[in-house]
């Protein structure tokens, strides 16, 4: 999986692991969610089904099953009508980047679960360092274009706001005025 994602186009690598675990999963869906800047909604920016084509669409979190999710860093698992719906967090040193969600024929075993966990890990570097060449997963991340003087000011913040080490958490936080005029950034 790996090596696929990694020979991939940078904005196609995501849907190129999507459609490992698919395979592999038997899944019927499989989704990459980011997490928006705004920390209030999750933008569907992968999905791998048998039959459909990307899908761009932003779900609110608040209240929602994601956000219990990217809260408690935990993988999720619950029955639906469709099948076994697992969410797991992708997260990368405490960066919560998004979500990996994938819809399942059958109840996962504990190996099967341990693997999406896994494949969310993965997924997170891949996310990162496919960052710097495809702006795909910036445009995930924003609800609505930035003026060019928010722009400016998001490039000039740290990539990543938190970082998390056997030794340390580092964790930044970004308060942004209404109109970009009194933005405020601290560790």
């Amino acid at each position: 999986m790996p090596t696929a994602a990694e020979t991939a186009a940078p904005a196609d690598a995501v849907d190129v692991i999507a459609e490992d675990l698919r395979r592999r999963f038997d899944a019927t869906r499989v989704s990459f969610l980011i997490v928006d800047l705004t920390g209030k909604a999750v933008a569907r920016l992968s999905t791998a089904a048998a039959e459909s084509e990307r899908e761009t669409e932003r779900i609110p979190l608040f209240g929602s099953v994601y956000e219990k999710v990217i809260r408690t860093q935990r993988l999720y698992q619950e029955a639906t009508g469709q099948g076994q719906r697992v969410i797991s967090p992708v997260t990368n040193r405490g960066d919560a980047i998004g979500l990996l969600e994938l819809l399942l024929p059958t109840a996962p075993g504990e190996d099967v679960l341990d693997e999406v966990g896994e494949a969310a890990h993965i997924l997170a570097y891949v996310v990162i360092a496919n960052g710097r060449f495809t702006d795909l997963y910036t445009w995930g991340k924003r609800s609505r274009p930035p003026t060019l003087a928010a722009e400016i000011q998001y490039q000039l913040l740290p990539p990543s706001l938190s970082c998390e080490a056997a030794q340390f958490t580092l964790c930044g936080n970004l308060e942004p005025s209404e109109d970009l005029s009194g933005d405020s950034f601290d560790y």
